[in-house]
């Protein structure tokens, strides 16, 4: 760690104290819950005080109920997830919520089945084939309607010319039973985090089509987040929850080794409960999409970079919004910097980062060039989420969110 023991007791013993000590953390057993492990595992965490309690949960929909009740004190979490919550679009009302950090960028990916492999069903162009000239639609599986890895899917469709909603079924599995879906022929691809897209190539069942970084490099993924109510009542908690998190993230991206022992550390039955075979490669950035291609992606799963990757940027959040807004989830544009600015905690992670001597953005929007060609820099989210051709079908997207 490179903060001293006795930097770390001094806010433990000082006015800085945490609130509460023990805090109970869900996690889904992805790669990406990598922060939280680490943090709760390896010594991040008891130096401020504070004992992580790690609950990994069946569902998103599982994690969000308890996080809302209060069942747990924060989470692993979907951005997608966090903002609709915010805006009572999941769930059974809405609540005030907080993103604390990003916990990762890149590192997920949409996978097709061996059955449209043995087709030669294994570039866009043939899957817009396929989707165009069948009476049957084929059915892709995502892991919450309002998540990232439905926006991932959403976007890489339509930029190929697939209509996400009306061209293909869209349904709803966790990520831990993707696999299994896909093995007995429920689906015919999904988009999920690791380790379950080399999990699927691993043991035959299909190749990867797509990484979530070749839709937007570097993009937002999990995030730190809990309900506005525990960070108002518990802030020097969440302050010192961000930095265990923060130390925790810095030191996976240390060394290769680190990597891979966190690879290790996954496999554990507690966590992902799958071979480090599966976990390791993509964690690494080397990539085997089960079609006989490898490579080293250079945009792979980061998890703090300096802490690019861990800060609140307005702009990720907007993002999700003006998706919600694209595809009918919202039928009204919000005040989306007003509602970025209520979930981030920008003040928040700044305090953690500098007490750390981690640099803080001196922007919180950051540019972007995503697959289609757009631009985003979160300047103008009304008019980037009508700039879509496929906004005008929004009517016809569903509304139905997990419960």
């Amino acid at each position: 760690m490179n903060t001293t023991l006795s930097d770390a007791l001094a806010w433990v013993a000082g006015s800085d104290a945490p609130e509460k000590n023990a805090l109970d953390m869900g996690f889904m057993a992805l790669t990406d819950c990598a922060p939280l492990v680490v943090a709760a595992t390896q010594g991040f965490a008891q130096p401020y005080g504070l004992s992580l309690n790690l609950k990994r949960q069946s569902s998103w929909a599982n994690l969000r109920d308890k996080l809302v009740s209060g069942e747990l004190d924060a989470a692993h979490s979907l951005y997608g997830l966090i903002y609709a919550v915010q805006l009572g679009i999941s769930g059974n009302t809405a609540t005030d919520m907080a993103v604390l950090m990003g916990l990762n960028q890149n590192g997920q990916s949409i996978n097709l089945s061996r059955a449209l492999q043995d087709a030669n069903v294994t570039t866009p162009e043939a899957l817009d084939r396929r989707v165009h000239q069948s009476r049957t639609k084929l059915t892709f599986a995502q892991t919450f309607p309002t998540g990232n890895h439905a926006m991932w899917l959403y976007y890489w469709l339509a930029s190929q010319g697939i209509h996400p909603l009306n061209d293909v079924n869209s349904v709803v599995v966790p990520p831990s039973q993707m696999v299994a879906h896909l093995q007995a022929g429920r689906i015919d691809g999904f988009c999920v985090g690791e380790p379950w897209c080399a999990s699927a190539v691993h043991q035959g069942l299909g190749f990867t089509l797509a990484t979530t970084q070749a839709i937007w490099p570097d993009h937002p993924e999990k995030v730190l987040a809990c309900t506005r109510e525990f960070v108002e009542q518990n802030p020097n908690t969440a302050r010192a929850l961000v930095m265990a998190v923060l130390e925790a993230s810095r030191f996976i991206e240390q060394n290769q080794e680190n990597r891979r022992s966190t690879a290790q550390l996954l496999s554990g039955r507690e966590y992902l409960d799958t071979p480090a075979t599966c976990i390791e490669p993509r964690l690494l950035g080397d990539y085997e999409d089960g079609l006989g291609n490898q490579w080293h992606d250079h945009h792979a799963v980061r998890f703090h970079h300096g802490g690019e990757v861990n800060m609140p940027y307005l702009s990720d959040g907007m993002w999700f919004m003006t998706q919600f807004r694209r595809w009918g989830l919202l039928r009204e544009d919000p005040d989306y910097l007003a509602v970025a600015h209520q979930v981030q905690q920008l003040d928040l992670y700044a305090q953690a980062a500098t007490a750390l001597g981690i640099a803080v953005p001196s922007s919180a929007m950051r540019s972007s060039h995503l697959i289609d060609g757009k631009c985003w820099d979160g300047s103008d989210p009304a008019g980037y989420a009508r700039s879509f051709t496929l906004h005008a079908l929004a009517d016809t997207a569903p509304s139905r969110v997990s419960r």
